[in-house]
């Protein structure tokens, strides 16, 4: 298996003050792993670290070059400048195109593929902001698809849609990484969305960091106790 990214005891935070500590990862072609813990314990901080928008206070990070793309939470359009589905997805393929001011032939091709891949092959001309909420955070996946990724990180990628919209973009995730493998590292509160998706997660709670696997660690009665040990937030 080809290492994507390592994290060796890394620590990030703020201004000099670390909020998450001591961090060892290791993700490998075809990993799907979350992030989980209560709110505000760090999941924001690890993420940030992991995507590189913040250096590590210690420790190592390294992320095999050219493999990471990057699904947000949510993003919005100023509707003075409206975009269509399409022209959002060609997003992806500028950062890798320095310099080219329309794109190739092929890259057009890629976007519609990635379109399709994502079920919205129909909708190329639509304007992006009359979208749901599922079908943008779709196109956001196609954009990133536009990068060719080996590695997704995805942050709450099913926050604020219902739940049909959640299970095809869980199903969706589930599709790139078998059929694929693509790698894939995502941060979600839904707890029992990631037992039953992922392979392995982190629990993120009180700087600490805490790998195993998803239906062990996440087990109801394991959840008690995680819970219990961080304060008895409720879940």
């Amino acid at each position: 298996m080809t290492s994507l990214l390592r994290l060796e005891h890394a620590a990030f935070g703020y201004a000099g003050r670390t909020v998450v500590a001591d961090v060892n990862l290791d993700v490998e072609s075809g990993a799907f792993l979350g992030i989980v813990g209560p709110n505000g314990a760090g999941k924001t901080t690890l993420f940030r670290g992991i995507l590189g928008l913040i250096p590590p206070l210690a420790g190592r990070v390294e992320r095999a070059h050219g493999a990471v793309g990057y699904v947000p939470q949510r993003e919005t359009l100023d509707p003075i400048f409206p975009l269509t589905v399409e022209e959002v997805v060609h997003m992806g393929a500028y950062g890798r195109l320095k310099g080219w001011r329309s794109l190739p032939r092929a890259e057009r091709d890629l976007a519609q593929a990635s379109l399709a891949r994502v079920g919205l092959g129909d909708s190329a001309r639509t304007a992006f902001s009359a979208l749901s909420g599922g079908q943008r955070q779709r196109v956001l996946i196609a954009r990133a698809l536009m990068m060719r990724p080996r590695l997704l990180l995805l942050d709450e990628p099913t926050s604020g849609v219902d739940r049909g919209a959640e299970a095809h973009i869980l199903e969706l995730l589930l599709e790139l990484n078998r059929e694929q493998g693509l790698a894939i590292l995502l941060v979600s509160h839904q707890i029992g969305m990631v037992r039953d998706a992922v392979q392995g997660c982190l629990w993120v709670a009180d700087g600490k960091v805490q790998a195993g696997d998803a239906r062990t660690l996440l087990a109801p009665e394991r959840l008690d106790e995680l819970y219990a040990a961080h304060g008895g937030e409720e879940r």
